[in-house]
Parts: C-alpha cells; sequence; structure tokens
C-alpha cells in the first residue's frame, strides 16, 4: 500500500517544512509515502468563498484515481487515539488498498462534491489547527502508527 497525503497551498514556515521532512524521510522505512502539494488558488481574494471550495474541489478531485481511498482531515471526522489510528492503518493494509489518500483542504475546508467521493473522515481534534501544522501532526501520526504497529518503543503508554 501506498499513503500519500494531498494539501493545498505550500508550507511557508521553514520550521515546520523541516519537521515534515524529517517524518516523511522516517515514514520511508514502512511504507511508500508521498505529500503532494495543490498550489494555491490565485487570486483567491477575488473569488467567493463557495467559487474557492469549488476550484479546489475540482483539483482535489482530479489528483484522485478511481482505485484511491479518500479520507478527509476534517473538523467534523472521527477521532482516534493514536493505537486505535494504528490499528485503521492496519485494517486498510489489511483489505489490500493500493493507495490510501490523506487530504487537507484550503481554510474553508473542502466542497460537497469531495466530501461525496470521499470514503472516511477523521479528525485529529476538537481544536482547530492551521493547515500547515496539520500536516505536521498528521505526517508523525502516521509515523507513530507504524512504530505502534512494530511494537517499537517509539510510542509510550
Amino acid at each position: 500500500m501506498k499513503i500519500k497525503l494531498l494539501v493545498v497551498g505550500k508550507t511557508g514556515h521553514k520550521g515546520l517544512q523541516a519537521m515534515i521532512l524529517e517524518y516523511q524521510k522516517r515514514l520511508q522505512h514502512y511504507i511508500k509515502f508521498d505529500l503532494e502539494v495543490i498550489p494555491a488558488l490565485k487570486s483567491a481574494k477575488n473569488l467567493s468563498i463557495p467559487e474557492q471550495l469549488e476550484k479546489e474541489g475540482e483539483a482535489i478531485l482530479a489528483r484522485i484515481s478511481t482505485t484511491d481511498v479518500m479520507v478527509l482531515l476534517d473538523e467534523q471526522g472521527k477521532q482516534y487515539p493514536s493505537i486505535d489510528f494504528a490499528n485503521y492503518l492496519q485494517k486498510f493494509m489489511n483489505a489490500g488498498i493500493r493507495q490510501l489518500v490523506f487530504v487537507v483542504g484550503g481554510p474553508y475546508g473542502f466542497s460537497n462534491p469531495v466530501y461525496m467521493k470521499s470514503q472516511d473522515k477523521i479528525s485529529l481534534s476538537a481544536m482547530t489547527f492551521s493547515h500547515q501544522m496539520v500536516r505536521l501532526f498528521f505526517v508523525e501520526q502516521l509515523y507513530r502508527g507504524f512504530t505502534i504497529l512494530r511494537n517499537e518503543p517509539y510510542h509510550h503508554q
């Protein structure tokens, strides 16, 4: 299985980017992982929120193949403790999924077509984080999940 994290807009903070790259490198020991950035919309200030959602949604869906399983990182999604999230990942690996795609939307979330196409929604917290920080938190949780599945000492409980 391959995991892809699809995000809207680049990470501007160099410290966050360095930490994301560190966890991307660590993840390569466990699974094929790719972080794909959809460029931020040009002239977004001139677009209404529904127009922004529509254009971002089209860009997201253009990067999803018919065999992908798409899971949205969404504030309304289900929250998992780290061990349960590891088991969530294992479920997809056991099912023989070719590519699991997690998606971080833009500042206003996702368009209805993206919600309709997604197979699941998960939330990292009841708190709100910037999409740049969500990227770091998510790749760390992916790494943590795989260390849990391998009974490695990274996760303490």
